[in-house]
């Protein structure tokens, strides 16, 4: 009935739809092209994978919710309903950006609803036709809590030579929680007790991707970099609030670059901040996605004075119910009954 199933932090969407045959849930990481395994290299690993025998009738009898009731009566006697419970601690759906040469499916972590017909009820090593198989890419995805918190604060006392006395630097944020898009103003207060004078204030946003699934490889990617022509002159105080605005548009050719997973070719955005429970297996997310924000007095004379603010980028709780348009069910449709 819908393509994006929303992690609770407690609990995940139930995925309910009607199918024929057998099916399966799989949670895969991608990380490597896809179009390689035609020569023997397998670049996916499944995280997670579970099968439903649908017919013959092997005893499976689902809960039908209201979407199951709708289903049924517009395809018949002929389909079958059913519904798979994701766990909790599987990672939301991840997709990293290729680049302009990058061809086939894109590295990341995607779930996938995949129905079709086998000829024995259990037997890993058939061979599954594609004429017989119907799949469906779903999204998993989180919310931000309705508390967002108070806010993250860092400073630093820093001396320079020639220089009795410090420069304090202190920057703060007016909660811990932003959603994508939104700006995101830092307050900051400098008080230069130097000879030295401050020329500007440079504020830098990183996105570190954390590949923990297959290696430990952590890539690094700047998405955003803002300079401010604020001075602080010598034995002076300074006290403003500046605004970034940390975007996809502005980072589209960035490749590897982690962006929330993506249905067919639609728009998405950053990938929304790992929100790990306790007691949580980090290996079995595949993808850790953290940012930080640096603020960097430049001082005449050489040298700078940085502090470091984490910052946690997610999506708005929508508000009130959302309801399945029409277009939306028949390209559902369309996917699961198209022959491949």
């Amino acid at each position: 009935g819908k393509r994006d199933y929303v992690d609770h932090v407690d609990k995940v969407d139930i995925v309910g739809e009607k199918l024929s045959k057998k099916l399966s849930l799989c949670c895969a990481f991608r990380y490597g092209r896809d179009d390689l395994d035609v020569i023997g290299l397998s670049f996916r690993k499944d995280i997670w994978i579970h099968h439903i025998q649908l017919y013959p009738d092997a005893g499976y009898k689902p809960t039908l919710t209201e979407m199951h009731e709708t289903l049924l009566k517009k395809s018949g006697e002929q389909s079958y309903p059913f519904t798979f419970e994701i766990p909790t601690n599987l990672p939301c759906s991840i997709t990293l950006q290729p680049g302009p040469d990058d061809k086939g499916k894109p590295c990341g972590v995607d779930f996938e609803v995949k129905t079709y017909m086998a000829k024995a009820a259990e037997d890993p090593d058939e061979k599954i036709e594609k004429k017989d198989t119907a799949r469906l890419v779903i999204r998993k995805i989180q919310f931000a809590p309705d508390n967002t918190g108070s806010g993250q604060k860092a400073e630093i006392c820093k001396s320079f030579m020639m220089s009795d006395k410090p420069v304090l630097l202190e920057a703060s944020l007016d909660k811990d929680i932003y959603y994508h898009g939104e700006a995101v103003p830092i307050k900051i207060k400098v008080k230069n007790d130097t000879n030295k004078v401050v020329k500007k204030i440079r504020i830098t946003v990183d996105q570190t991707t954390d590949v923990i699934l297959y290696s430990a490889d952590k890539y690094t990617k700047n998405i955003l970099t803002e300079e401010f022509n604020e001075t602080v002159e010598a034995n002076a105080s300074f006290e403003k609030t500046l605004p970034i605005t940390p975007v996809l548009a502005t980072n589209k050719e960035k490749r590897g670059l982690a962006l929330d997973g993506r249905l067919k070719e639609e728009d998405t955005n950053l990938a929304s901040t790992t929100i790990m429970r306790p007691g949580m297996d980090k290996e079995v997310l595949g993808i850790l996605v953290t940012y930080k924000i640096k603020v960097n007095l430049m001082v005449s004379g050489g040298g700078d004075v940085t502090v470091e603010l984490p910052l946690t980028l997610m999506h708005p709780k929508p508000t009130g119910t959302a309801h399945l348009l029409y277009s939306e069910l028949c390209s559902i449709f369309y996917e699961l009954f198209s022959i491949h």
